[in-house]
């Protein structure tokens, strides 16, 4: 499913062009040096930098925690069972989440994130996830948590 249909699309026009549009560039994910001297999306990102970002955008805000960082901590995030608008889902080719793809829940069965295979945001259903091998297990889900992110 493409960036223009169902409910994860009206999340991504409910963000300033620069998120339409954003690259993807691996190298720049949260915490690193290329990302360090230049924050935000300018310069690309990668899938956290991306869902980082978005949240940002919404007032949540997370820790430069990379993907296995991100589903252990308790401090700033919580695991749910079942997703809402806003809440990160983790995806891997196993249920391991060291190294795991990074999406922003839009509802509906609609992820948005940015992946190299686009190389720019998209939304995505599950079964689009599930269909290719590296992303075909949902790892979790993670709400934010948190004085600015108590949903």
């Amino acid at each position: 499913m493409g960036a223009g249909e169902g409910a994860g699309a009206s999340l991504l026009d409910r963000l300033p062009e620069g998120f339409r549009t954003v690259p993807h560039v691996g190298f720049r994910f949260p915490g690193s040096a290329a990302v360090a001297g230049r924050p935000g999306l300018a310069d690309g990102a990668n899938c956290q930098l991306f869902a980082y970002e978005v949240l940002r955008h919404f007032g949540l805000t997370v820790p430069a925690l990379r993907s296995s960082d991100l589903w252990a901590d308790t401090r700033a995030t919580l695991r749910v069972p079942v997703p809402r608008p806003l809440d990160l889902l983790l995806f891997n080719a196993t249920d391991d989440a060291y190294g795991a793809h990074l999406g922003v829940w839009a509802g509906e069965d609609q992820v948005l994130h940015l992946c190299a295979e686009v190389g720019r945001p998209a939304v995505w259903d599950l079964g689009d996830f599930a269909a290719r091998e590296r992303y075909a297990v949902l790892v979790g889900v993670k709400r934010v948590i948190g004085s600015l992110g108590i949903r």
